[in-house]
């Protein structure tokens, strides 16, 4: 077949640029959303004032406390965490070259809400001033926070140290945090099961994974956390090319593979333990927007992965707007939609793209 001079680098950037196209469209989906998330609630404010709020204007001393002191800070908690979750998603199923691999299958997410629950009950980090579920309180967040934190990285040290019995096998590492994931879930029902009311109702209220319990302080540690944990992933990308190839081949073109995928999985995991020990289990996106993504614009790091940050920040922006009007006047925990969401979405995907 003769190719005429030039036809296959035009064809190339074609490819290339519609990918690009595609994550410059989803970043502005993604500021038109966060203008529409700020604006709807249980106090309707018009999209127009919001973008002016944001800009400095000062349209009503009303709107500046509800918009920078509620909504805000509540939307770009769900866009961090969503892109956390999606990036952390993506590089663990590049780097195990297995689809099902996330943190929420890993059982990173449970060894948090484990942790929580620890804190919960034996350290007396939650009580219920009333019989009403909107009364739970955790009145000591940020030793929970850490506990969470702690048992996530936990798990993350075992799944690891497992893998390397088995020469950092990918299945190993995958029923390896099934397993943990089973475990961790048992001992949540252990400790529900001889906790009173009182704790029972805080470890409940606890691993409904909201994104409206974030603070700009949390907001902020959150978003380093997060933007490191991409720039890292990104400056890496070529990496994860070589190792969908296959490790041979990844070492064979001067790749260190176990190192590469043991510093990736802790990084992911660490990114993981941050967004769940803040905001609680928040299911199926690290799972559902790398495929999703994968779908739109392909296998190709260099663009998967920035694609796939977009991609869940916009689901899980959309799924806490949802949330808060779904039920209204009354807020849904976002990681209720998203588990409704992702499961039926999750076996579309395996249905369409796996059973050719």
């Amino acid at each position: 077949m003769h190719f005429d001079d030039g036809e296959l680098p035009q064809d190339y950037l074609k490819y290339t640029h519609r990918k690009v196209l595609w994550i410059l469209g989803g970043i502005v989906t993604l500021f038109f959303l966060l203008i529409l998330s700020i604006s709807v609630g249980a106090v309707s404010i018009s999209p127009y004032e919001v973008f002016l709020t944001l800009i400095g204007q000062n349209v009503s001393t009303k709107w500046d406390a509800i918009i920078w002191n509620i909504r805000l800070p509540q939307a770009l908690a769900a866009i961090i965490c969503g892109a956390g979750l999606a990036v952390a998603g993506v590089a663990m199923q590049s780097i195990l070259r297995n689809p099902l691999a996330s943190p929420f299958t890993l059982g990173i997410s449970n060894a948090g809400a484990f942790g929580a629950a620890v804190a919960i009950i034996f350290l007396g980090t939650g009580r219920m001033t009333s019989t009403t579920a909107g009364a739970v309180i955790i009145n000591n967040p940020y030793l929970t926070t850490i506990s969470a934190f702690v048992f996530c990285m936990l798990a993350t040290i075992a799944i690891i140290a497992i893998a390397k019995v088995k020469a950092s096998a990918p299945e190993v590492v995958i029923l390896a945090g099934v397993a943990l994931s089973s475990l961790f879930t048992a001992g949540v029902m252990f400790l529900q099961y001889f906790s009173d009311d009182a704790q029972l109702a805080a470890v409940v209220h606890w691993t409904f994974g909201d994104v409206g319990r974030a603070g700009w302080s949390e907001v902020i540690f959150m978003g380093v956390i997060v933007i490191i944990a991409c720039i890292y992933f990104i400056f890496n990308r070529w990496n994860y090319n070589a190792m969908d190839a296959g490790d041979e081949t990844a070492k064979g073109l001067g790749v260190n593979v176990e190192r590469l995928r043991n510093v990736g999985m802790i990084v992911a995991a660490l990114v993981t333990a941050v967004l769940v020990s803040f905001l609680g289990v928040i299911g199926f996106v690290g799972l559902v927007c790398p495929h999703m993504t994968r779908r739109i614009i392909g296998d190709e790091q260099r663009y998967l992965i920035p694609g796939s940050i977009v991609m869940g920040g916009l689901l899980l922006l959309a799924s806490d707007t949802v949330a808060r009007l779904i039920v209204a006047p009354y807020v849904l925990p976002v990681a209720i939609l998203t588990a409704f969401m992702g499961a039926p979405v999750f076996i579309y995907l395996l249905l369409r793209g796996y059973n050719r």
